[in-house]
Protein backbone atom coordinates (compact mmCIF):
# COMPACT_ATOMS: atom_id res chain seq x y z
CA UNK A 1 0.00 0.00 0.00
CA UNK A 2 1.07 3.39 -0.63
CA UNK A 3 1.56 6.40 1.33
CA UNK A 4 -1.53 7.90 -0.76
CA UNK A 5 -3.38 5.19 -0.11
CA UNK A 6 -2.91 4.99 3.69
CA UNK A 7 -4.13 8.52 3.85
CA UNK A 8 -7.18 8.44 1.65
CA UNK A 9 -9.98 9.33 3.84
CA UNK A 10 -12.73 6.60 3.52
CA UNK A 11 -16.00 7.15 1.63
CA UNK A 12 -18.87 8.21 3.93
CA UNK A 13 -21.06 5.53 4.59
CA UNK A 14 -25.08 6.04 3.44
CA UNK A 15 -26.65 8.41 5.91
CA UNK A 16 -30.39 9.46 6.30
CA UNK A 17 -30.67 12.94 5.46
CA UNK A 18 -30.17 15.15 8.53
CA UNK A 19 -28.51 12.48 10.09
CA UNK A 20 -26.49 13.06 13.15
CA UNK A 21 -23.04 15.40 12.35
CA UNK A 22 -21.32 12.51 14.86
CA UNK A 23 -22.49 9.43 15.89
CA UNK A 24 -20.89 7.13 18.85
CA UNK A 25 -21.96 3.69 19.49
CA UNK A 26 -20.93 1.68 22.15
CA UNK A 27 -17.10 3.50 22.86
CA UNK A 28 -14.85 1.88 25.08
CA UNK A 29 -10.93 2.94 26.38
CA UNK A 30 -9.69 0.97 28.60
CA UNK A 31 -6.20 1.20 29.95
CA UNK A 32 -4.27 -1.75 30.98
CA UNK A 33 -2.64 -2.57 34.35
CA UNK A 34 0.41 -4.34 33.49
CA UNK A 35 2.25 -5.78 36.91
CA UNK A 36 5.43 -8.37 37.56
CA UNK A 37 9.02 -8.47 35.43
CA UNK A 38 7.41 -9.56 32.76
CA UNK A 39 4.86 -6.68 32.56
CA UNK A 40 1.69 -9.40 32.52
CA UNK A 41 -2.09 -7.24 32.37
CA UNK A 42 -3.33 -7.98 35.16
CA UNK A 43 -6.64 -5.76 35.06
CA UNK A 44 -7.80 -2.53 33.30
CA UNK A 45 -9.04 0.70 34.07
CA UNK A 46 -12.59 1.13 32.20
CA UNK A 47 -12.28 4.90 31.99
CA UNK A 48 -14.99 4.72 29.19
CA UNK A 49 -16.86 1.45 29.57
CA UNK A 50 -19.82 1.49 26.25
CA UNK A 51 -21.34 4.40 25.54
CA UNK A 52 -23.56 6.09 22.84
CA UNK A 53 -25.19 9.15 21.80
CA UNK A 54 -25.36 11.36 18.85
CA UNK A 55 -24.39 14.84 17.96
CA UNK A 56 -26.72 16.84 15.55
CA UNK A 57 -25.45 19.56 13.30
CA UNK A 58 -25.57 23.50 14.87
CA UNK A 59 -26.38 21.83 18.58
CA UNK A 60 -24.52 22.00 21.74
CA UNK A 61 -23.87 18.92 23.73
CA UNK A 62 -23.31 19.45 27.42
CA UNK A 63 -21.60 16.02 29.24
CA UNK A 64 -21.68 16.88 32.86
CA UNK A 65 -20.24 14.22 35.48
CA UNK A 66 -17.35 13.94 39.02
CA UNK A 67 -13.97 14.07 38.69
CA UNK A 68 -12.84 10.63 36.89
CA UNK A 69 -16.42 9.61 35.53
CA UNK A 70 -14.41 9.67 31.75
CA UNK A 71 -15.71 12.92 30.31
CA UNK A 72 -12.63 14.29 28.90
CA UNK A 73 -11.39 10.65 27.81
CA UNK A 74 -14.39 10.24 25.72
CA UNK A 75 -13.34 14.08 24.39
CA UNK A 76 -10.06 12.56 23.39
CA UNK A 77 -11.59 9.20 22.27
CA UNK A 78 -13.98 11.54 19.61
CA UNK A 79 -11.03 13.89 18.18
CA UNK A 80 -8.93 10.68 18.03
CA UNK A 81 -6.31 12.19 20.09
CA UNK A 82 -6.14 8.60 22.11
CA UNK A 83 -7.19 5.12 20.40
CA UNK A 84 -10.10 3.18 21.29
CA UNK A 85 -10.51 -0.02 22.71
CA UNK A 86 -13.97 -0.47 21.09
CA UNK A 87 -16.85 0.66 19.91
CA UNK A 88 -17.56 3.08 16.89
CA UNK A 89 -16.96 7.11 16.37
CA UNK A 90 -18.99 8.65 13.30
CA UNK A 91 -18.53 11.94 11.88
CA UNK A 92 -20.20 12.56 8.82
CA UNK A 93 -20.58 9.54 7.80
CA UNK A 94 -17.19 8.78 8.08
CA UNK A 95 -15.99 5.74 10.85
CA UNK A 96 -13.09 7.68 12.10
CA UNK A 97 -12.18 4.99 14.90
CA UNK A 98 -9.43 3.60 14.17
CA UNK A 99 -7.71 5.62 11.29
CA UNK A 100 -4.37 6.55 11.26
CA UNK A 101 -2.67 9.85 11.87
CA UNK A 102 -1.94 10.45 8.11
CA UNK A 103 -5.77 9.64 7.50
CA UNK A 104 -7.27 11.69 9.72
CA UNK A 105 -5.36 14.50 9.28
CA UNK A 106 -8.10 16.15 6.57
CA UNK A 107 -10.65 15.91 9.21
CA UNK A 108 -8.76 17.68 11.42
CA UNK A 109 -9.72 20.81 9.86
CA UNK A 110 -13.57 20.29 10.74
CA UNK A 111 -13.18 18.18 14.27
CA UNK A 112 -11.12 20.64 16.88
CA UNK A 113 -10.84 20.67 20.43
CA UNK A 114 -10.57 23.38 23.38
CA UNK A 115 -8.12 22.06 25.96
CA UNK A 116 -8.85 22.59 30.12
CA UNK A 117 -5.51 24.08 31.02
CA UNK A 118 -4.98 27.27 28.81
CA UNK A 119 -1.52 27.51 30.95
CA UNK A 120 -0.57 23.99 29.39
CA UNK A 121 -1.98 24.03 26.16
CA UNK A 122 0.14 26.48 24.39
CA UNK A 123 3.92 25.95 23.46
CA UNK A 124 5.30 29.02 25.58
CA UNK A 125 9.15 28.99 23.18
CA UNK A 126 6.52 30.35 20.23
CA UNK A 127 4.43 33.49 19.56
CA UNK A 128 0.90 33.80 19.63
CA UNK A 129 1.14 33.97 15.63
CA UNK A 130 2.62 30.94 15.26
CA UNK A 131 0.34 29.10 17.63
CA UNK A 132 -2.71 30.45 15.91
CA UNK A 133 -1.19 29.96 12.57
CA UNK A 134 0.13 26.17 12.88
CA UNK A 135 -3.15 24.77 11.30
CA UNK A 136 -3.26 26.82 7.82
CA UNK A 137 0.37 25.67 7.53
CA UNK A 138 -0.21 22.32 8.69
CA UNK A 139 -3.11 21.47 6.53
CA UNK A 140 -1.71 23.77 3.83
CA UNK A 141 -4.12 26.22 3.52
CA UNK A 142 -3.65 29.46 1.31
CA UNK A 143 -5.32 32.32 2.92
CA UNK A 144 -6.73 35.82 0.81
CA UNK A 145 -3.47 37.91 2.25
CA UNK A 146 -1.55 35.59 3.79
CA UNK A 147 -1.61 33.51 7.06
CA UNK A 148 -0.56 36.49 9.50
CA UNK A 149 -3.86 38.67 8.14
CA UNK A 150 -5.63 35.75 9.16
CA UNK A 151 -4.70 34.98 12.53
CA UNK A 152 -4.99 38.69 13.52
CA UNK A 153 -8.72 38.22 12.79
CA UNK A 154 -9.09 35.47 14.21
CA UNK A 155 -7.70 37.09 17.29
CA UNK A 156 -10.16 40.09 16.77
CA UNK A 157 -12.93 37.72 16.40
CA UNK A 158 -11.80 35.82 19.84
CA UNK A 159 -11.74 39.60 21.37
CA UNK A 160 -8.45 39.87 21.55
CA UNK A 161 -5.93 42.76 19.97
CA UNK A 162 -4.30 41.95 16.50
CA UNK A 163 -1.18 43.35 17.79
CA UNK A 164 -0.49 40.80 20.14
CA UNK A 165 0.29 38.80 16.99
CA UNK A 166 4.00 38.75 18.31
CA UNK A 167 3.40 38.37 21.94
CA UNK A 168 4.61 35.03 24.22
CA UNK A 169 1.65 32.66 25.95
CA UNK A 170 3.58 33.87 29.04
CA UNK A 171 2.36 37.75 28.62
CA UNK A 172 -1.56 37.10 28.67
CA UNK A 173 -3.42 35.89 31.85
CA UNK A 174 -5.77 32.55 31.88
CA UNK A 175 -8.65 34.11 30.17
CA UNK A 176 -6.75 35.55 26.99
CA UNK A 177 -4.78 32.57 27.04
CA UNK A 178 -7.86 30.30 26.65
CA UNK A 179 -9.09 33.02 23.92
CA UNK A 180 -6.26 31.80 21.84
CA UNK A 181 -6.32 28.27 22.08
CA UNK A 182 -10.33 29.10 20.90
CA UNK A 183 -8.65 31.22 18.23
CA UNK A 184 -6.33 28.16 16.96
CA UNK A 185 -9.68 25.92 17.31
CA UNK A 186 -11.48 28.11 14.89
CA UNK A 187 -8.52 28.88 12.40
CA UNK A 188 -9.82 26.30 9.83
CA UNK A 189 -13.82 27.00 10.31
CA UNK A 190 -14.10 23.55 11.71
CA UNK A 191 -18.04 21.89 11.66
CA UNK A 192 -17.44 20.57 15.15
CA UNK A 193 -15.68 21.66 18.08
CA UNK A 194 -14.83 19.25 21.58
CA UNK A 195 -14.73 22.00 24.59
CA UNK A 196 -12.71 19.74 27.52
CA UNK A 197 -13.56 22.52 30.55
CA UNK A 198 -13.43 25.26 28.79
CA UNK A 199 -13.48 27.34 31.78
CA UNK A 200 -12.90 25.47 34.71
CA UNK A 201 -9.10 26.92 34.79
CA UNK A 202 -10.30 30.13 34.89
CA UNK A 203 -11.48 32.90 37.94
CA UNK A 204 -15.14 32.87 38.18
CA UNK A 205 -15.29 36.13 36.90
CA UNK A 206 -13.57 35.43 33.24
CA UNK A 207 -15.62 32.64 33.17
CA UNK A 208 -18.90 34.15 31.75
CA UNK A 209 -16.47 36.36 29.24
CA UNK A 210 -15.53 33.01 27.96
CA UNK A 211 -19.25 31.36 27.55
CA UNK A 212 -20.97 34.24 25.61
CA UNK A 213 -17.62 33.74 23.69
CA UNK A 214 -18.41 30.65 22.88
CA UNK A 215 -22.50 31.63 22.20
CA UNK A 216 -21.45 34.06 19.94
CA UNK A 217 -19.12 32.27 17.36
CA UNK A 218 -21.94 29.63 17.53
CA UNK A 219 -24.49 32.00 16.22
CA UNK A 220 -22.17 33.67 13.84
CA UNK A 221 -19.98 30.35 12.62
CA UNK A 222 -22.65 28.27 12.91
CA UNK A 223 -20.92 25.36 15.19
CA UNK A 224 -21.31 22.69 17.10
CA UNK A 225 -20.19 21.80 20.23
CA UNK A 226 -19.37 19.13 22.54
CA UNK A 227 -19.08 21.08 25.83
CA UNK A 228 -17.79 18.78 28.89
CA UNK A 229 -17.91 20.55 32.15
CA UNK A 230 -18.57 19.89 35.75
CA UNK A 231 -19.95 23.00 36.77
CA UNK A 232 -24.06 22.58 35.96
CA UNK A 233 -24.88 25.89 35.73
CA UNK A 234 -22.12 26.44 32.88
CA UNK A 235 -23.90 23.70 31.16
CA UNK A 236 -27.36 24.66 31.38
CA UNK A 237 -26.47 28.25 29.87
CA UNK A 238 -24.96 26.61 27.04
CA UNK A 239 -26.22 23.45 26.07
CA UNK A 240 -29.22 22.44 24.09
CA UNK A 241 -28.99 18.78 25.74
CA UNK A 242 -27.39 17.14 28.61
CA UNK A 243 -25.34 13.92 29.10
CA UNK A 244 -24.98 12.78 32.67
CA UNK A 245 -21.95 10.45 33.15
CA UNK A 246 -21.56 8.02 36.09
CA UNK A 247 -17.88 5.26 36.25
CA UNK A 248 -17.79 5.40 32.61
CA UNK A 249 -21.08 4.79 31.65
CA UNK A 250 -23.56 7.21 30.17
CA UNK A 251 -26.86 8.03 32.67
CA UNK A 252 -29.00 10.53 31.55
CA UNK A 253 -29.77 12.25 28.39
CA UNK A 254 -32.59 14.82 28.04
CA UNK A 255 -32.91 18.32 26.80
CA UNK A 256 -31.60 21.10 28.81
CA UNK A 257 -35.04 22.42 30.35
CA UNK A 258 -36.80 19.25 30.74
CA UNK A 259 -33.78 17.51 32.43
CA UNK A 260 -33.20 20.49 34.69
CA UNK A 261 -36.81 20.44 35.52
CA UNK A 262 -37.34 16.98 36.36
CA UNK A 263 -34.61 14.65 36.38
CA UNK A 264 -35.18 11.31 36.20
CA UNK A 265 -32.21 9.50 37.61
CA UNK A 266 -30.67 9.48 40.59
CA UNK A 267 -27.22 9.77 40.29
CA UNK A 268 -29.11 13.86 38.26
CA UNK A 269 -31.41 14.66 40.62
CA UNK A 270 -28.42 14.70 43.38
CA UNK A 271 -26.09 16.48 41.53
CA UNK A 272 -28.83 19.00 40.87
CA UNK A 273 -29.51 19.50 44.41
CA UNK A 274 -25.88 20.61 45.25
CA UNK A 275 -26.31 23.59 42.90
CA UNK A 276 -26.94 26.47 45.13
CA UNK A 277 -29.97 28.87 44.46
CA UNK A 278 -28.79 31.95 44.33
CA UNK A 279 -31.88 34.18 45.52
CA UNK A 280 -31.95 33.84 49.59
CA UNK A 281 -35.51 35.44 49.37
CA UNK A 282 -36.59 32.28 47.38
CA UNK A 283 -40.03 30.29 49.80
CA UNK A 284 -39.02 26.99 47.99
CA UNK A 285 -36.21 25.31 49.58
CA UNK A 286 -34.53 22.27 47.54
CA UNK A 287 -33.75 19.11 49.45
CA UNK A 288 -29.91 18.68 49.17
CA UNK A 289 -28.99 14.28 48.77
CA UNK A 290 -26.17 13.82 50.51
CA UNK A 291 -24.59 10.82 48.96
CA UNK A 292 -22.66 8.46 51.01
CA UNK A 293 -19.70 6.20 50.13
CA UNK A 294 -16.63 6.42 47.23
CA UNK A 295 -17.22 6.80 43.95
CA UNK A 296 -16.18 2.81 43.11
CA UNK A 297 -13.22 2.20 41.58
CA UNK A 298 -13.09 1.91 37.43
CA UNK A 299 -10.52 -1.15 37.62
CA UNK A 300 -13.81 -3.07 39.31
CA UNK A 301 -17.00 -1.49 39.30
CA UNK A 302 -19.98 -2.50 40.87
CA UNK A 303 -21.90 -5.38 39.08
CA UNK A 304 -25.39 -4.49 37.65
CA UNK A 305 -25.74 -0.55 38.12
CA UNK A 306 -22.66 1.22 38.92
CA UNK A 307 -24.61 3.79 40.83
CA UNK A 308 -26.08 1.09 43.25
CA UNK A 309 -23.97 1.28 45.67
CA UNK A 310 -24.44 5.18 47.02
CA UNK A 311 -28.30 5.17 45.34
CA UNK A 312 -31.06 5.17 48.52
CA UNK A 313 -33.31 3.81 45.93
CA UNK A 314 -31.63 0.51 45.04
CA UNK A 315 -33.06 -3.16 45.01
CA UNK A 316 -31.54 -6.49 44.43
CA UNK A 317 -32.58 -6.42 40.74
CA UNK A 318 -29.66 -3.25 40.47
CA UNK A 319 -26.89 -5.68 41.40
CA UNK A 320 -27.96 -8.56 39.26
CA UNK A 321 -29.07 -6.28 36.14
CA UNK A 322 -27.45 -3.58 34.36
CA UNK A 323 -30.12 -1.33 33.32
CA UNK A 324 -30.00 0.01 29.92
CA UNK A 325 -30.06 3.44 28.22
CA UNK A 326 -33.81 3.84 27.09
CA UNK A 327 -36.10 6.51 26.09
CA UNK A 328 -39.39 7.89 28.94
CA UNK A 329 -42.34 9.04 27.75
CA UNK A 330 -40.80 12.39 29.31
CA UNK A 331 -38.20 12.36 26.32
CA UNK A 332 -35.63 11.06 29.02
CA UNK A 333 -33.16 8.47 28.21
CA UNK A 334 -32.60 7.33 31.18
CA UNK A 335 -30.40 3.82 32.71
CA UNK A 336 -32.50 3.13 35.48
CA UNK A 337 -34.24 0.78 36.95
CA UNK A 338 -36.43 2.48 39.22
CA UNK A 339 -36.04 6.09 37.54
CA UNK A 340 -37.47 9.71 39.23
CA UNK A 341 -40.14 10.08 36.78
CA UNK A 342 -43.37 8.85 35.38
CA UNK A 343 -44.05 5.64 33.40
CA UNK A 344 -42.01 4.67 30.43
CA UNK A 345 -42.60 4.98 26.52
CA UNK A 346 -45.01 2.51 25.10
CA UNK A 347 -42.99 -0.69 24.49
CA UNK A 348 -40.35 -0.27 26.81
CA UNK A 349 -39.58 -2.65 30.41
CA UNK A 350 -41.61 -1.97 33.22
CA UNK A 351 -39.56 -2.21 35.72
CA UNK A 352 -38.66 1.21 34.31
CA UNK A 353 -41.67 2.79 35.97
CA UNK A 354 -41.01 4.62 39.28
CA UNK A 355 -40.62 2.85 42.10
Amino acid sequence: MTDTQAASVPAPTPSPEGGPLLRVTDLQRHFPINRGLLRRQVGAVRAVDGISFEVRAGETLGVVGESGCGKSTMGRLITRLDEPTGGKIEFEGHDITHLSTGAMRPLRKDLQIIFQDPYSSLNPRHTVGTIVGAPFRLQKVATEGGVKKAVQELLELCGLSPEHYNRYPHEFSGGQRQRIGIARALALRPKMIVADEPVSALDVSIQAQVVNLLDDLQRELGLTYLIIAHDLSVVRHVSDRVAVMYLGKIVEIADRDTLYAGPAHPYTVALLSAVPVPDPRRKERRERILLTGDVPSPINPPSGCRFRTRCWKAQDVCASQEPPLVALATGHEVACHFPETAPPAPGEPKDLARA
